[in-house]
């Protein structure tokens, strides 16, 4: 829609200005009909290039196998360090969610479930079919934050509030 709106106007202005070089037969009347299709094109480049920066990542099921640890960068300090020490998961490809309660390296107990996906918006969201007796944490299906490059899931504890996890491997802190 944004290129009709500009282009039948450059169009339009573009065969004037090739008839008046026609009659004149000066060059600058040319350069300018090159330097509107050039602004033109360099805009729709831009636009399309902004489209494209601000689009969010859309999820399929197998986006979401892999392990996932607490995000540390989100926020900083001893409370994020505790838990990320203590809390992990593991989503496989089986569709199977290892929810493991840690103490660092070691792992004290191991919550299973099975997860799958509902895609309301077209970008599938996690839910999360735990076996019981359920850890607090998994109480709530996780909430899927995305940007243009990744994303992330932020699962909400009674105990803790939001615990915000990021896929990758756990290692032991510095």
């Amino acid at each position: 829609m944004f290129a009709i709106f500009f282009l039948l106007p450059l169009l339009g202005l573009s065969a004037i200005l090739f008839i008046f070089w026609m009659v004149t037969g000066k060059p600058i009347i040319l350069k300018s009909i090159l330097y509107f299709w050039g602004f033109f094109f360099a805009l729709m480049l831009f636009a399309s290039f902004l489209s494209w920066m601000n689009a969010k990542t859309v999820l399929k099921q197998k986006d979401y196998y892999g392990e996932y640890i607490i995000n540390r960068n989100y926020f900083k300090g001893v409370q994020a360090d505790w838990q990320y020490n203590h809390f992990r998961f593991e989503i496989t490809k089986q569709d199977s969610i290892f929810f493991y309660q840690t103490e660092g390296e070691e792992i004290i107990k191991t919550y299973r479930g099975t997860i799958s996906t509902k895609a309301p918006y077209g970008s599938a969201r996690l839910v999360l079919n735990m076996e019981l007796p359920k850890h607090h944490i998994l109480t709530y299906n996780p909430t899927t934050y995305r940007s243009a490059w990744s994303f992330y899931l932020v699962l909400f504890s009674p105990k803790y509030n939001n615990l915000f996890f990021k896929k990758g491997r756990w290692k032991p802190i510095d």
